[in-house]
């Protein structure tokens, strides 16, 4: 059995920056065994499977496998995938945009999509479930050794760290400055003491301090149990981020636009756009966009 796949760079528009995905069409006639034995052989932080949706109102369903398990949502993959629909010939963008619905676990993510001289260049997606909080996370000495960091590194009072989701849960850990968020480095054995149990084992180490002056958040996400050491663009983590963010802007308006780079220290920069949308000083949709680049194509030999 032949099954084609592309592989793209997602959050970018530069090949060989951002983060990798592959993207295996065709998808149905594959088991979840199979799909899930692909993305270890892959050994990208994600692969995503397109299938037939069940809805003839949607363009597809769309299963997302890390490395070691399938999640129910994740941001570069539903943005890989829309775009490889697109240079695929599936969508139809008419006057250079149109808006897809992609059935996923965590349930309907509508796509938007944006070309230019016939490739698609922009895709965005809505958030499925707004963010919500989760618990309270361990205490800050004990967050400060999961990442290698002192305690004093993190950030205190109405910044301290908090758990949120819009789907996938997340542990968002601010520190003060890059130069701490530099020095972050995953502690395995206190990462298996104090979060692989916990609501969220997947740290999220960010900071208001950037590289780039157009970006206004500086981030690094960690997810050993997802058999990713660090991820260069995490866009599921982005929606989820736009919780701690409303929080802080309790009187907000309109649509907050906020750039988050990611995947520097990894020499895969990455540029993710992050959109909260207000009426009447209540969130109302999270939208988080970005760029793909087409990589390769080629097809899988599987037995059968």
């Amino acid at each position: 059995m032949h099954v084609r796949f592309r592989t793209v760079d997602v959050f970018t528009d530069r090949l060989f920056t951002g983060n990798q995905l592959a993207v295996v069409l065709d998808a149905e006639a594959l088991s979840a065994e199979q799909m899930q034995n692909i993305a270890a052989e892959f050994n990208y932080s994600e692969t995503s499977f397109i299938l037939s949706p069940e809805s003839s109102d949607h363009e597809a369903r769309v299963r997302i496998f890390t490395p070691k398990s399938e999640v129910p949502f994740a941001g570069h993959p539903t943005i890989g995938a829309a775009a490889v629909l697109g240079w695929e010939g599936n969508i139809h963008l008419g006057a250079g945009s149109a808006t897809l619905i992609l059935e996923e676990a965590v349930g309907e993510v509508p796509v938007t999509l944006s070309q230019r001289s016939n490739e698609v260049i922009f895709a965005q997606l809505t958030a499925a479930q707004l963010p919500e909080p989760g618990p309270e996370p361990p205490s800050r000495k004990d967050l400060a050794a999961v990442v290698s960091l002192r305690p004093e590194d993190l950030c205190a009072g109405e910044h301290s760290p908090q758990t949120w989701t819009c789907g996938l849960p997340f542990l968002f850990l601010p520190v003060k400055n890059l130069e701490v968020a530099g020095r972050a480095r995953i502690d395995h054995d206190h990462w298996k003491r104090t979060l692989s149990e916990f609501w969220s084992a997947e740290p999220y180490v960010f900071t208001m301090e950037t590289v780039n002056p157009d970006a206004h958040v500086h981030a690094r996400l960690f997810a050993p149990s997802l058999g990713i050491e660090e991820d260069p663009a995490t866009g599921s983590a982005a929606a989820a981020l736009a919780g701690y963010l409303a929080q802080r802007n309790p009187q907000a308006t309109g649509v907050q636009s906020w750039v988050i780079e990611q995947g520097l220290e990894m020499g895969r920069p990455s540029h993710l756009e992050l959109q909260l949308h207000w009426h009447d000083s209540t969130l109302q949709m999270v939208q988080v966009g970005g760029s793909s680049v087409l990589v390769s194509s080629g097809e899988l030999s599987l037995p059968g």
